[in-house]
């Protein structure tokens, strides 16, 4: 049996860690390959990793073909709605792979849609796609239409340190797109700073943003007392102010390392 490795079609999806991958040869060892690998011809669209094990093993495997394929681009959206559904996938590779889907749906909807036009059957199928909105790829993925705006900036944005820090769990998916608004050399620079680095330049980020503090009016000279009093109210509404942005401040960081603790978990 011939099958064919295409290096942009394995690497499409993120790959296993060291630990799973360790994990998935200890029970391809002890219980065989019990799921077929998926080809299109003799093309692998499913089961990279299953297969090289089975090869270095000399462990039997079966394989079935996806008669539904008619492009790459079907490959490529099979090979996402088979891993948004799987619950190892992390927050951000879920955010990735629908707004990859995004893309090639579009894409789709933009050609039939064209003067040059497809073929009707093309048409037919990319006018059945749904309207992919924020919050339509938010459900894709199983996160808030915020997070998936933050993922979508950190992909646009991000250097490529700063992606390898949010898939790593080094830094959270917030703190990630705040620091993605930095110059490309300061990002990696707080990348290379570690955690305590990445967390203080997504704080100074989100400070920076907060409106500037309104200088107090200047207690005119001989001021009556109503205007004592209402000096005095002025004084006491930015101390609440300044109280509340602190408070604000203060869930924010706790949101975040809350979010990172649970990333461990």
């Amino acid at each position: 049996m011939t099958i064919t490795i295409n290096e942009d079609l394995r690497a499409y999806i993120d790959p296993l860690t060291e630990d799973e991958f360790a994990a998935l040869e200890r029970s391809l060892l002890a219980e065989g390959c019990r799921d077929a690998l998926v080809l299109w011809g003799d093309l692998l669209v499913d089961g990279h990793n299953r297969y090289g094990i089975c090869q270095k093993h000399g462990i039997p495997f079966n394989t079935v073909q996806n008669q539904s394929f008619q492009s790459i681009d079907d490959v490529h959206l099979w090979m996402i709605d088979n891993h948004l559904g799987r619950r190892s996938v992390s927050d951000f590779q879920r955010g990735v792979l629908a707004l990859r889907k995004k893309e090639i749906v579009s894409a789709r909807l933009a050609q039939a849609q064209s003067p040059a036009g497809a073929d009707a059957g093309q048409a037919a199928q990319s006018a059945s796609e749904p309207p992919w909105t924020r919050e339509t790829l938010a459900r894709a993925a199983r996160m808030s239409s915020a997070t998936l705006g933050q993922i979508e900036k950190i992909r646009k944005h991000a250097a490529p340190e700063l992606v390898g820090a949010v898939k790593s769990g080094v830094i959270s998916i917030n703190a990630a797109a705040a620091v993605a608004s930095l110059p490309g050399e300061k990002q990696i620079a707080a990348v290379s700073g570690g955690k305590k680095e990445l967390r203080q330049a997504a704080r100074e980020v989100r400070e920076a943003r907060l409106p500037p503090k309104p200088k107090p009016e200047a207690l005119p000279a001989g001021a009556t007392p109503d205007q004592l009093e209402i000096y005095r109210l002025n004084g006491l509404v930015a101390e609440l102010r300044e109280e509340r942005d602190q408070l604000k401040k203060k869930i924010q960081h706790l949101t975040i390392a809350l979010a990172e603790a649970r990333g461990k978990d």
